[in-house]
């Protein structure tokens, strides 16, 4: 673009219409309806401005790593004067990527592109390759594509294309007797199981195919991984050489796959912070150590600083919970072990 160009570009041919806030005559569905109509009409606007920002960021990094020094210095510092942040800036940089990646396959053209929102947009880029072609060709007939159509029919590839659904469940989602806002889920979380583990979920799912069990069926599937996943990292688990699977199938018999997912993620969030307990104890003792080393007679109020927090920074720590009538000392002892 020209500088020429660029100024012949009449700031004022952007314009909308908004509805009067004071009108009191009009009603509130049709007042959010043309708010949010407006508010789409920035939205495709700025996702249009971002990914050219994107591509004169992209210019100015490709010219650095061709002449510049090669530690991209040049670049940074262009930012730094613009004050736009690393982070920002490679954002938009994905952007003008996933935009020319699809215009580059054929899949759009600039025309198409005005049909997205900004958030839209990315989702769609991220999308897999056969969600992509579905939004784009319902770009291309001229749909406004908002972030509830790319799900929407993100949601519809995934029940439909999944291996793990019964063809009658299959046929309900076809003809939207069960939303597949509620079957997608579903999909993601058995994709997520060991195949072994899949095995009881295809079955609950097989035995009972209406939206109650549907949703019963998912809970269960996100307790078993959730359950798989933390007692691999709960020492407390792994050091015993515990048979986690023999446990789970006798949870499974008795009815207590969740209190037995959420005992381990309990068990999980412990350890996690009696470490980060330990590190903080640590840092607590060290400087206190330090400032008794450096204090003395000299200073008697920093002396009483240091022994109010002698229970926090001594191996048998003591904190009280609630006040003093209603509540409760903790204490705890740190015994380090090599």
């Amino acid at each position: 673009m020209t500088n020429e160009s660029l100024t012949n570009i009449d700031p004022t041919d952007f314009s909308l219409s908004l509805p009067d806030p004071n009108d009191e005559g009009l009603a509130e569905g049709q007042f959010l309806a043309e708010v949010d109509q407006a508010w789409q009409v920035c939205d495709r606007f700025d996702l249009q401005t971002d990914i050219w920002r994107g591509r004169i960021l992209r210019t100015v990094r490709d010219r650095e790593k061709a002449n510049g020094e090669g530690r991209g210095t040049g670049f940074l510092k262009w930012l730094q004067e613009r004050e736009i942040s690393k982070s920002q800036a490679y954002s938009w940089i994905q952007l003008a990527n996933s935009a020319d990646t699809l215009m580059a396959d054929g899949q759009l053209d600039a025309d198409d592109i005005r049909q997205f929102s900004k958030r839209a947009f990315l989702e769609t880029s991220q999308a897999a390759p056969e969600v992509q072609q579905l939004i784009v060709d319902a770009a291309r007939n001229g749909e406004k594509i908002t972030r509830r159509e790319v799900r929407q029919l993100s949601d519809e590839w995934t029940a439909m294309s999944s291996d793990h659904l019964p063809d009658d469940l299959k046929e309900k989602v076809a003809a939207h007797t069960i939303p597949t806002r509620y079957v997608a889920p579903l999909v993601r979380e058995i994709d997520k199981l060991p195949e072994a583990y899949q095995v009881p979920i295809k079955q609950a799912i097989a035995d009972g195919s209406d939206l109650d069990n549907i949703k019963l069926v998912t809970a269960d599937a996100q307790r078993l991984t959730k359950y798989l996943s933390n007692t691999s990292q709960v020492q407390a688990i792994t050091q015993r050489s515990v048979n986690i699977d023999l446990a789970l199938e006798e949870a499974l018999r008795i009815g207590c796959l969740k209190l037995a997912s959420d005992l381990v993620s309990q068990a999980s969030q412990l350890e996690q912070a009696i470490a980060k307990l330990y590190s903080t104890w640590k840092r607590v003792s060290m400087s206190a150590d330090q400032l008794y080393v450096e204090a003395g007679a000299s200073t008697p109020n920093l002396i009483d600083l240091l022994n109010s927090l002698d229970s926090l920074a001594s191996p048998n720590v003591a904190v009280q919970i609630g006040n003093d009538q209603s509540g409760r000392t903790i204490r705890l002892q740190i015994t380090e072990e090599s």
